[in-house]
């Protein structure tokens, strides 16, 4: 994944009820991400949330304590924080139904525990900086829950005209969750190339973010 560098560290809470895989994180985060406080409940992850205020939170989708909520609960609780702290899901489930779950709940993507720490802290960077990140295979559970309340939405062929075959290819795995390394090796072409069509797309589409352009597919039932 091809991120812009931030500013400055990127403030993160980690919330995990294992010690053991908290300081692998931790470990693994390079100097980007600032590990500002961590959480082993739901309990304690609301309290240090509200508390420090991080850009990004690292949530375990399923945490002890609370009413057993586990993770969708700490979002439900912390829903006056979202305009100035993101949530990214960090779990070892790729169950359709608690990816579901927690990103209704307002987390910003998720990724499973099996993702690599470089690609972790480019999935915070772009967490912070206003994207939705999800590890590949799991963007599908976002797309049809999220894309079947506009199953009528016919898709607007003069939008999709202004962009040409290859930047819809770069499109719809774009807006599925892939990485630029990712969608490079897919299309056999470099990741500059990918940057460059990426940034065609958003500017023709009037679009800001992934996550625009991943809620702009899904609604035209794109994907």
């Amino acid at each position: 994944m091809n991120v812009p560098e931030p500013d400055g560290p990127v403030s993160v809470v980690l919330v995990d009820d294992h010690n053991m895989f908290r300081a692998g994180v931790r470990a693994s985060l390079d100097a980007r991400v600032d590990v500002v406080g961590e959480a082993a409940d739901v309990d304690a992850a609301v309290d240090v949330v509200t508390r420090l205020r991080p850009a990004v939170v690292l949530l375990d989708v399923h945490l002890p304590g609370g009413a057993g909520g586990g993770g969708a609960e700490v979002l439900r609780r912390c829903a006056d924080l979202r305009d100035s702290t993101r949530f990214l899901a960090l779990s070892v489930s790729d169950a359709a139904a608690d990816v579901v779950e927690v990103i209704r709940a307002g987390a910003r993507g998720y990724v499973t525990k099996a993702i690599e720490g470089p690609a972790l802290s480019d999935a915070v960077v772009s967490v912070a900086g206003g994207d939705a990140v999800f590890s590949p295979r799991l963007a599908g559970f976002v797309l049809d829950a999220f894309g079947t309340a506009a199953a009528d939405t016919a898709v607007h062929d003069d939008e999709l005209d202004r962009l040409s075959a290859r930047e819809q290819e770069v499109m719809r795995l774009i807006a599925r969750g892939y990485a630029y390394k990712e969608v490079a090796s897919e299309l056999f072409i470099s990741v500059k190339t990918v940057e460059t069509h990426v940034s065609s797309v958003l500017r023709k589409l009037q679009l800001s973010s992934r996550h625009e352009l991943t809620r702009w597919a899904a609604a035209r039932r794109l994907l």
